[in-house]
């Protein structure tokens, strides 16, 4: 490996933009496979968490001088749990904290037993224009398993009044490799979505992640261990049936139609510039990475308490952990590049040779010739003269590479 540190680093500034990503910690009920930092039955935070983040975002503003945004994500959690005229407040906020670019992509998720007419029209009157919208399965038994509160024809409902209510960018979130799922379950699934015709399609294998209550239903035997042998040909025959009905595969769990590729994600498989509001939420602004600390309450707590008391900005800096903020590091050379490298190869253009050396000062053959000749060997990537790539089997494997670029 070669020193990293040596290398000439460069990362973008927010001068040409920031996606912005505003996390909701709300849910109706949270799902036993999910460790996100999101939170059942404290909707009475909702109003405190509501002037939290105004604030929040009115001090990220007044800090950055008001830069461009270029993307924004409201995720959870379920934001489509709060009130509508909640998420009318805070686009107003963002509005009047931040410039907001010509056709500025402005995605929220979504959970089908949240949609009615009445809050999918005032969604898109708010300037929300894109919805992702967590489906899951299309099988009532593994929708159960899952814990989700809608069925299968809840979710067939509410894809088609979002429709009718105006919205023309919609996306389906879909989990496979689950416990007892068959590829005869998982090709329905897929039928079901093709028909619907959605623009973005989002496919996941499940994890099991530590101490969630589906991690602990799995090692008392409740459920068996996943299979990955499974699980892979579901993921082949996924990109066989998208592929075969107008869908390009372009990162290894993304699917779009022509020209609707999640422009927000997109900032982060390429590593630039994102700004993270609420609890949770994650940054990358100007080489620092910071992160806000995670309980809801006392970031409500800190954020409206010290507004109130000093009538400060919460955010008044970005070099120390400050109000909301909980943790601030400087990227390092070492880090950029690794993960220029691992987000970059999940697209299915990989790494552009122009973009790293543009970023890096180096070609990336002669930053990893050792990592690239024993890839290639194995068959996982492809090099050609426009980026680093992995191959079909590289897909399956992608953890593997991606460590080869970790210092």
């Amino acid at each position: 490996m070669p020193n990293l540190a040596q290398i000439e680093h460069n990362p973008p500034t927010y001068d040409n933009g920031v996606g912005l990503y505003l996390h909701v910690p709300f849910c109706q009920t949270k799902c036993p496979y999910c460790d996100f930092n999101t939170y059942a039955g404290i909707e009475d935070q909702i109003p405190a968490y509501l002037r939290a983040l105004k604030r929040e975002l009115e001090g990220w503003g007044e800090l950055l001088s008001h830069p461009p945004v270029r993307t924004i994500f409201f995720g959870g959690g379920t934001p489509s749990y709060l009130p509508v005229g909640d998420i009318s407040e805070i686009q107003s906020t963002i509005r009047a904290s931040f410039g907001i670019v010509d056709a500025v992509e402005i995605t929220m998720e979504c959970n089908p037993g949240d949609v009615s007419l009445e809050n999918a029209k005032a969604w898109l009157g708010s300037g929300i224009n894109r919805i992702s919208m967590g489906v899951q399965s299309f099988d009532d038994g593994l929708l159960k398993l899952l814990g989700r509160r809608h069925t299968a024809i809840e979710a067939k409902q509410a894809f088609s009044t979002l429709r009718s209510a105006g919205f023309r960018n919609l996306s389906i979130d879909l989990i496979y490799g689950l416990p007892y799922q068959t590829v005869e379950q998982w090709s329905d699934t897929l039928d079901e979505t093709i028909a619907l015709d959605a623009e973005h399609i989002s496919l996941y294998g499940l994890q099991i992640e530590q101490r969630t209550p589906l991690a602990v239903d799995v090692e008392a035997g409740k459920y068996p261990v996943p299979d990955d042998d499974l699980a892979a040909d579901m993921y082949e025959e996924a990109q066989r049936r998208l592929g075969a009905n107008g869908f390009e595969q372009y990162e290894i769990s993304n699917w779009a139609k022509q020209g609707q590729k999640s422009q927000h994600n997109l900032l982060y498989w390429l590593n630039e510039p994102y700004l993270g509001v609420g609890p949770g939420a994650h940054s990358w602004i100007d080489g620092q990475r910071f992160a806000n600390l995670k309980s809801p309450r006392r970031y409500v707590d800190i954020v409206n308490d010290d507004y109130e008391a000093n009538g400060s900005n919460p955010v008044a800096s970005m070099q120390t952990p400050v109000g909301p903020v909980e943790q601030v590091e400087e990227t390092t050379p070492a880090v950029d590049i690794a993960e220029t490298m691992m987000m970059g190869m999940r697209l299915n253009g990989g790494v552009a040779h122009k973009r790293f050396e543009k970023r890096f000062g180096r070609q990336i053959n002669d930053v990893f010739p050792q990592e690239l000749k024993r890839l290639l060997k194995l068959g996982l990537i492809e090099v050609t003269d426009d980026a680093v790539l992995l191959s079909e089997r590289g897909r399956l494997l992608g953890n593997e590479v991606f460590a080869e670029f970790i210092g």
